[in-house]
């Protein structure tokens, strides 16, 4: 089993707008990463999001580029500050492929919680419009599989 962690993409600041919906910059390094993903064949088969504004404009680029058809859904349970373990306890209920575009510092916890069964390890570091892929193998373990961030796409 697949999953995909995704932080949402760069947004604007509160003061700007206090909903904080994507930037300029934001959208376009997605967007960079979604067509990446889709020429790579990723083809999540669900993108669940937090619910807040900038997470759901990500997973909606995401859901544009790589599964067309697909509606991104809101999930409780996923924003900065939850409890990882809740997602965590669910996991098996997920679709294999699932995609998930939270926030920091959930999203470094979930996965440092799957791999290492200690959400304060630290076993990747995201950055905002970033993807992490995580493999579960046949005896139900974690591991990461790959990491990618804007910067390292060519523009």
């Amino acid at each position: 089993m697949k999953i995909y962690l995704v932080q949402h993409g760069k947004a604007v600041s509160k003061e700007e707008n206090p909903q904080r919906p994507l930037s300029e910059q934001g959208r376009a390094e997605v967007s960079r990463v979604a067509e990446f993903l889709k020429k790579a064949g990723i083809r999540p088969p669900v993108i669940i999001h937090s619910g807040k504004l900038r997470a759901k404009e990500t997973a909606e680029i995401l859901a544009l580029s790589l599964n067309p058809g697909a509606v991104p859904v809101e999930k409780k349970g996923i924003s900065p500050l939850d409890d990882p373990s809740k997602i965590a306890s669910e996991i098996q209920d997920l679709s294999d492929g699932t995609m998930i575009v939270g926030h920091l510092p959930h999203l470094g916890k979930f996965a440092s919680l799957l791999v290492t069964d200690n959400p304060e390890k630290g076993v990747a570091r995201f950055q905002q419009g970033g993807i992490l892929c995580l493999e579960q193998d046949n005896e139900a373990k974690w591991a990461v599989a790959w990491l990618i961030v804007p910067q390292i796409l060519p523009q």
